[in-house]
């Protein structure tokens, strides 16, 4: 199914741009869209961390290429057997880009902030479960919590977890300060974010790459057009663009996965929806390989339930309700449509897995007796009608965030899903201490949304980007949304 082009034969002489070449201290990396601000910790867009994490802002720990937990700010810990208490040895001499010291007053007044009652960061309740977070010295905090989380070091590696001074946070959002190895130089409101190596960078001398531009080109063709134009030196294009043979010797592409769960979102709420054999009818109506083929050119891997097929206590659930558009049209009937069921589908600004993939699965449905309108709408009214008003029936959008199956435990969740049963497991899980119950218990939670067919599972999102040749360190695999820039290098 999934069809992998290497770097594509030279069809036609492409001359190596001088902005390529002219220094190995400078990267640009196009993005689809532009963040909405630029604070990590009060922007849910992916964009935001896309450009922040890592570069400006940094955690206690953070995720490497591999996906495994290392140190940052902190640079050790220990744990409680109760797995309770949390003892973290903080650097020293790190710096906000301000000249400002950091040290543990500024993880307590973060931590704290996160979880105060005001606080509008996504993942609160990783915060309010920290009972108390103690300074014994400028370099040691000691976070103790309510109820154990085994993932709790990989959670501090995450965009809300990202530490900030006091005196600067009111700026984060336009001009952001942290600790990381680049600083801020501009925002030109649509055309790109500059930032520039931090002279206060406790690791200055080892970051090779110096000035960093993300620029944002919204149509795939024209990034497709600056990467060989040589404007930019990292994009996402279009996966029929792939096999270009502009494509030459010049650059690679990269095909690795993400933790986007790509889902047709269904309204639990809405009173044919709620019925579990009209989604089990929907679930039957769906035929992955196609979608995966026309919306995304072969790239992506099928998914049963809510989870990334790439952890290790993943399940495969994908056959749970086979491709059978007449045994759907029989569950629909038997659920009171016997004439069919009109639905709208809303489907938010992204070309290929959204809009293409929603032609796509309007076609399957309609075959299997659903009649479906589709309307295409901007990023702001999906938030608005679909996110957060839950004024939809279906939609199509990839869940990024790693490990999210606690999402369908949400009360007030834009699923409308509620299952105590679920809830239960879930929060079991959170708080596992062994990893073999965590693994049972997860996989219970999967077989539950496989089977109640809560909304119709797709494809895990794949990463397929291209990269310039000789650009080292360009992540294979999208673990969080980071672009982590000072472990890039260029080949001398």
């Amino acid at each position: 199914m999934r069809k992998l082009f290497i770097a594509a034969a030279v069809a036609s002489a492409v001359l190596t741009p001088l902005s390529a070449q002219s220094a190995n201290d400078s990267a640009n990396f196009a993005m689809r869209l532009e963040p909405p601000g630029l604070d990590p910790r009060s922007g849910a867009a992916a964009a935001i961390s896309t450009i922040t994490l890592y570069n400006v802002f940094e955690g206690l720990t953070r995720i490497d290429a591999s996906g495994n937990v290392q140190p940052n700010l902190a640079e050790s810990w220990t744990v409680s057997d109760d797995g309770k208490t949390y003892t973290f040895k903080l650097v020293e001499g790190a710096k906000f880009h301000d000249g400002a010291d950091f040290d543990s007053s500024d993880v307590k007044y973060t931590f704290e902030a996160n979880a105060a009652e005001d606080s509008k960061i996504k993942r609160k309740e990783r915060f309010t479960n920290m009972e108390s977070i103690t300074t014994p010295d400028a370099n040691t905090v000691v976070i103790t919590l309510k109820e154990p989380r085994p993932d709790l070091l990989a959670q501090l590696g995450e965009s809300t977890a990202v530490i900030v001074d006091p005196g600067s946070v009111s700026g984060n959002a336009t001009t952001p300060i942290g600790t990381g190895p680049y600083k801020f130089d501009s925002w030109i409101k649509g055309d790109s974010v500059k930032l520039s190596a931090a002279e206060t960078y406790r690791d200055a001398a080892n970051v090779p790459i110096q000035k960093v531009s993300f620029r944002f080109i919204g149509d795939g063709t024209a990034r497709l057009a600056s990467l060989l134009a040589g404007d930019v030196d990292f994009a996402a294009i279009p996966n029929e663009l792939l096999s270009s043979n502009a494509l030459n010797d010049n650059f690679v592409i990269i095909d690795g996965n993400t933790n986007g769960e790509t889902i047709l979102s269904t309204n639990n709420a809405n009173e044919a929806l709620s019925k579990l054999k009209v989604r089990q009818a929907i679930a039957h109506a769906l035929k992955r390989e196609d979608i995966i083929d026309g919306a995304m050119f072969g790239y992506g891997t099928p998914i049963g339930s809510h989870f990334a097929p790439h952890h290790p206590d993943y399940i495969d659930l994908t056959n749970t309700y086979p491709y059978d558009p007449e045994k759907s049209k029989q569950l629909l009937a038997e659920a009171g449509y016997p004439d069919g069921l009109a639905l709208s589908l809303k489907l938010p600004p992204v070309d290929d897995y959204a809009r293409k993939g929603g032609q796509i699965v309007a076609s399957q449905l309609e075959k299997a007796g659903f009649k479906i309108t589709i309307e295409n709408v901007d990023w702001p009214k999906w938030l608005d009608e679909v996110y957060k008003k839950k004024n939809y029936d279906l939609s199509i959008v990839s869940h990024v965030e790693p490990m999210d199956i606690g999402i369908y435990a949400r009360d007030g969740y834009y699923f409308n899903y509620k299952n105590e049963k679920f809830n239960d497991i879930i929060r079991q899980a959170d708080s596992a201490q062994s990893p073999a119950q965590r693994t049972e218990l997860l996989q219970q939670a999967q077989t539950i949304l496989a089977e109640e067919a809560v909304n119709g599972y797709l494809f895990q999102l794949p990463r397929v980007v291209v990269v310039r040749k000789g650009l080292n360190g360009v992540w294979k695999d999208l673990h969080l949304f980071s672009t982590d820039v000072a472990r890039m290098s260029w080949d001398n």
